[in-house]
């Protein structure tokens, strides 16, 4: 097995997140060779030169571009902004990189069916970082629903909260910008998608609804500027399995840090998970006595693979950046030629394809088909 050369463009939140995976991935797994951290792109030169002293890169530069020029290169973390993920993405697949391009893939369709097409015709892994999906207890609840635990899926309801943009006098920055795409649901709401997605499947059609919960924010040195996107959003849904469905996400919800919530309904019971308490799972059955029935809660455990790579007693928990680790060894499967837990650019545009359909659907006022 072949160690990788990594590049990594942005080390921002996410891209910190990216290196601290590609440090981690074989010390947790034990089963690949140590990626060489080979080369750092940011905004700046210097910038470059400070991020890759502490992220662990070899070189640094000021141009992403020369990056993605790099014969020593074999795989691109792209963790920029949203709006910068098409020019970047195309450029490494079309250099012959492999991508790992951070979530959405666009803000606009367009740029996201260009990016797939580069993906085909590059014949590279090209993987988007829906990191939520990797979480031990999602396959634990994929499970329980493939074992028919709670009957047959009735309703699903996916929900994301943060309130990262609660206060009104917080200063405009990107995210209200037109250019980052429609608001909440290409910036986060793809992450309940990728869940919904990977545990009961695709939608067929929706009905949406967009709000703005502030006109406008206060800008730098005095002034207001008028807020371009969506901060919340609720969408009515059905899936291609014919089962009802509802999407509620909301960027400016006080007191929700990190909510996703996830409620399946069946014949026979109900799964709940939320996000904040990541580490665990309500399951409710309906059997037994009804004087005894009642939801019970599952903790994480190394009988819920891959936890066991990280911590062999249960109920300790796992964290935001074990996800990505998980992820990033999965990437590497997928590179290898192997199956893998993950979402490429060819799942990834069904995700997409669905919230251009939720847009136009708030946009339009009616049903629109994904």
């Amino acid at each position: 097995m072949k160690s990788l050369n990594i590049g990594l463009i942005g080390t921002g939140y996410m891209g910190k997140c990216h290196a601290l995976a590609w440090n981690a991935v074989a010390a947790v797994f034990g089963d690949v060779p140590r990626p060489r951290l080979t080369v750092l792109a940011e905004a700046s030169q210097d910038l470059a030169e400070r991020k890759a002293r502490e992220l662990g890169f070899a070189r640094a530069t000021g141009d992403w571009r020369s990056l993605v020029a790099d014969p020593e290169v074999d795989v691109v973390s792209i963790t920029t902004p949203n709006a910068f993920h098409p020019d970047m993405a195309i450029a490494a697949l079309e250099a012959g990189k492999h991508v790992w391009c951070e979530k959405p893939m666009a803000t606009r369709l367009f740029d996201a069916e260009r990016m797939l097409a580069a993906a085909r015709a590059s014949g590279r892994v090209a993987a988007l970082g829906y990191n939520y999906i990797q979480n031990p207890v999602m396959r634990l609840i994929r499970r329980l629903l493939d074992e028919g635990q709670i009957g047959e899926v009735n309703h699903v309801r996916v929900e994301m909260d943060e309130d990262f943009m609660a206060d009104p006098e917080e200063l405009f920055y990107w995210k209200s910008e037109a250019s980052s795409g429609h608001g909440a649901l290409d910036d986060f709401a793809v992450h309940p998608l990728s869940l919904l997605w990977t545990l009961v499947g695709g939608v067929r059609r929706v009905c949406g609804h967009m709000a703005k919960p502030y006109a406008d924010r206060p800008v730098q040195g005095g002034g207001r500027r008028a807020v371009e996107t969506y901060d919340i959003a609720t969408v009515l849904m059905e899936l291609e399995s014919g089962v009802s469905g509802l999407l509620a996400v909301n960027r400016s919800a006080w007191g929700r840090k990190g909510r996703i919530a996830v409620q399946i309904f069946g014949s026979k019971g109900t799964i709940v998970y939320d996000q904040e308490r990541m580490n665990e799972v309500q399951l409710y059955t309906a059997d037994g006595g009804k004087e005894t029935q009642g939801f019970r809660t599952i903790l994480a455990s190394p009988h819920h693979p891959p936890y066991d790579k990280f911590i062999p007693a249960p109920g300790h928990g796992l964290g935001f950046n074990d996800l990505k680790v998980i992820e990033c060894r999965e990437l590497i499967r997928r590179i290898e030629g192997d199956a893998a837990h993950l979402i490429t650019f060819e799942e990834g545009i069904l995700i997409e394809r669905t919230v251009d359909a939720m847009a136009r659907s708030a946009h339009e006022g009616r049903w629109v088909e994904v």
